[in-house]
């Protein structure tokens, strides 16, 4: 089921307004002041940043700051997740048993324990052997995590091509390496792209985690200022508003590349 750009700008609309009626009645009930006017200068705020410096300007608040560092996050663990999800995706369709039981080990090793977990291994146990700082080591979890979906996506879209293509391709005297480069994988990743969406706007909801070892995140930062103001109702609508922009970009992104793909087939 196919959806274009005024249907989703419908649907968006609708959500908006059920979301609103829905806040509008369940808090009817409740005994609770709000001060939604302290969120824009948890946004954005004009101002010095410290009594010694004396050019006030437009700064970004505590929650932007986290903001831009949960979006810096995501899209480095993204972009490792990429690559290393190429690499498995193809070492699982390898005839080499070493090669072919490594990925395997790889994939059902990471699928199969919990992200938190191994944010605490690699942040503790690998980060301080090899001296990583906290941004270094949640992204080298995220992206060692999601890898291994990826990998799996890869392999699947891979396999969905037919067998001719390569078959075809190694008569016309390319190497394995050069026919899996120019033939299959331009083709196989066209055919993973809304898997790939998915997985990643996912990713980008795990990020969240990464507040466990102190990176300042959104998450954090969001803990940070309810911590310090008591606000708690208004700072976390704020915060999963903001990781919907996220999300929500990065699916009409997605949908984007797919028409111009289409438009190219």
């Amino acid at each position: 089921m196919t959806f274009n750009k005024r249907s989703l700008i419908t649907l968006l609309i609708l959500a908006i307004i059920l979301g609103t009626s829905y806040y509008f009645f369940a808090t009817r009930g409740i005994t609770y002041i709000w001060h939604w006017e302290k969120i824009p200068e948890m946004l954005v705020y004009y101002g010095a940043k410290s009594a010694e410096d004396a050019a006030p300007r437009l700064r970004m608040g505590i929650l932007m700051i986290g903001f831009v560092l949960t979006l810096k996050i995501s899209i480095a663990s993204i972009f490792f997740a990429i690559i290393i999800g190429t690499i498995v995706g193809i070492a699982r369709l390898s005839h080499e048993p070493v090669t072919k039981g490594l990925s395997l080990a790889y994939v059902e090793v990471i699928r199969n324990t919990p992200l938190l977990v191994q944010i605490y291994i690699i942040y503790f146990f690998v980060g301080s052997m090899l001296r990583l700082s906290a941004f270094a080591a949640g992204t080298a979890a995220l992206s060692i995590f999601a890898g291994a979906y990826v990998g799996e996506i890869v392999r699947a879209g891979i396999q969905s091509i037919h067998k001719g293509q390569m078959e075809a391709s190694r008569s016309l005297g390319m190497s394995y390496a050069e026919a899996m480069r120019h033939i299959i994988l331009p083709q196989a990743f066209k055919r993973i792209i809304p898997p790939l969406a998915g997985q990643f706007i996912s990713l980008v909801k795990d990020s969240s985690l990464v507040s466990v070892i102190a990176l300042a995140d959104l998450m954090f930062q969001g803990q940070q200022a309810v911590a310090r103001t008591y606000h708690a109702f208004e700072i976390y609508f704020t915060v999963a508003f903001l990781y919907l922009v996220m999300t929500f970009t990065l699916s009409m992104a997605t949908q984007y590349i797919e028409r111009r793909l289409a438009i190219s087939d």
